[in-house]
């Protein structure tokens, strides 16, 4: 392994840890209501944002490099009025992410550069996959820290 393999796997998965661990953070203080409610009348709900994430993420890493056989329904990630609950949905996102984390350790260095493709990216290989995958999260993050600025300010006296 090159100095780069050595660093490469470790990196990306600190790195979706980081992100999952901020996702329940910002899901901590909400309420089940404030989970499934859009504060705005614009965007998402906070779960809808996850189920979207892990759509995303067993769709282009699980279905498409782990195999996994995930069919991805989109639409659904935003409009599912289910509303299972807010622990069922992020043990959810915990276990796309156990298998992102799982996907990257199996990866060799040959395999990083193996052609990709799937609807709705224009990825040629798998390292470029994985990246926008994880910059993804951190872009739905930054939603989720307004939705949960705004259940705060709502709720201040």
């Amino acid at each position: 392994m090159s100095g780069l393999d050595l660093t490469l796997a470790p990196a990306l998965i600190e790195r979706f840890k980081v992100n999952l661990s901020r996702i329940r953070e910002l899901a901590s203080p909400l309420t089940e209501e404030q989970f499934w409610t859009k504060p705005f009348s614009y965007g998402n709900s906070f779960g809808h944002l996850v189920l979207h994430l892990t759509g995303n993420l067993n769709y282009y890493i699980g279905a498409q490099i782990a195999n996994t056989g995930y069919v991805r329904e989109r639409e659904r990630e935003f409009t599912d009025s289910n509303r299972a609950s807010k622990e069922d949905t992020l043990k959810q996102l915990d276990a796309a992410v156990g298998m992102v984390l799982e996907t990257i350790r199996s990866q060799s260095a040959t395999d990083w550069g193996k052609a990709y493709s799937a609807v709705g990216t224009s990825c040629s290989n798998r390292l470029d996959i994985v990246f926008q995958c994880a910059a993804h999260m951190q872009l739905h993050i930054g939603q989720m820290i307004y939705v949960g600025h705004e259940w705060q300010k709502q709720e201040a006296p």
